[in-house]
């Protein structure tokens, strides 16, 4: 399986590099990007042989994968798509594809009234609009955001194995304030998603961290290191937080007023799981939840803008005030240069 991983690395890499027609691509070239790419990817330190890339090159070409890449030479040493526009991503999906795709996704609906499940019917409703999507240029009924530059996913199997597996890893992490990189051993105990960001909780010298996956670039087993299970339970480590972020606090009354207009939004997608209507004013409404205060919270506060009010309690409302005055501050020194310039 590790081997056609990095298989599969090395014809992404080949394709993005024929894709871009911005410069050109001799085998050395090649070479080197697939070596870059199987590091980035796999933390792998090695350089990919000649023949390795060649080989590559013949199997894009060849109908083994349904490639049937028009990968040509030209000037005796450069290499690049004969058809413009061509990428090994967009090889269309056979009818026997389909069909397979068709079945799993039936077999898949038999056990979705299990609790195992119950939340499988509308990924299996996506599955199926993307088959439908697939056939005869069908066009797509359901929209997903997608976050083309999110790095990281790749760890996503090797971070699952090493819990599963109860092994201690070696990650190489740097965090947004960072000037570089640095090694760490880390007791990894569950991933987490939010917000179309996938982040792992885990243990260092008995105190929990959580680390983003985007910002990892390296992530290894270390065998030497006897692995400690804290035994998380993820619904009740993340509880009382709204996000990733579990501040070592506890949980708080939060009451914040919405306007209007915009509580229908917020009933209908709650701030947390704790939400309570408490009260209906004239011009909003009035509810309560019960979390930790953390920086996810605060960016949520802060994204309703002038439609919220925080009441209770005074440290998170002066907080926010904070927060506003500094942004209101900040947009009348850009208005005072603009004058001044004009």
């Amino acid at each position: 399986m590790a081997s056609n991983k990095n298989a599969l690395i090395r014809y992404k890499t080949i394709d993005q590099c024929l894709r871009n027609t911005m410069r050109r691509w001799t085998l050395d070239d090649l070479i080197d990007a697939c070596s870059d790419a199987l590091y980035e990817y796999e933390g792998k330190d090695v350089y990919v042989s000649k023949r390795t890339v060649q080989l590559d090159i013949q199997m894009m070409r060849s109908d083994k994968l349904g490639y049937n890449a028009p990968i040509e030479v030209y000037q005796r040493k450069y290499y690049r798509y004969a058809e413009e526009g061509y990428s090994i991503m967009n090889i269309p999906v056979t009818e026997n594809d389909v069909k397979v795709m068709n079945d799993a996704i039936q077999v898949l609906r038999q056990f979705k009234d299990f609790s195992l499940f119950k939340e499988m019917d509308g990924v299996l409703q996506r599955l199926e609009d993307s088959v439908y999507s697939s056939q005869k240029n069908n066009r797509a009924i359901i929209h997903l955001d997608k976050n083309e530059q999110l790095k990281g996913l790749h760890f996503i199997d090797p971070l699952y194995n090493a819990i599963q597996k109860k092994k201690a890893i070696k990650i190489t992490y740097q965090s947004f304030k960072a000037r570089q990189a640095s090694d760490m051993i880390v007791h990894p105990q569950l991933i987490k998603e939010y917000n179309n960001r996938w982040f792992l909780l885990a243990y260092v010298k008995g105190k929990d961290i959580t680390l983003a996956l985007d910002r990892m670039s390296a992530v290894s087993i270390v065998e030497e290191v006897l692995y400690i299970d804290y035994e998380i339970d993820g619904d009740e480590f993340y509880k009382d937080v709204v996000g990733a972020t579990v501040a070592n606090t506890r949980a708080q009354r939060i009451q914040f007023w919405i306007e209007k207009q915009h509580a229908p939004y917020v009933i209908t997608k709650p701030f947390h799981k704790s939400q309570r209507l408490i009260k209906r004013t004239e011009d909003g409404v009035i509810f309560n939840i019960f979390v930790k205060m953390n920086f996810e919270l605060e960016r949520l506060i802060l994204g309703y803008g002038d439609t919220i009010e925080i009441l209770k309690p005074e440290k998170l409302r002066n907080q926010i005030q904070r927060k506003l005055r500094k942004a209101q501050k900040r947009y009348q020194e850009s208005e005072n240069i603009n004058k001044e310039r004009n």
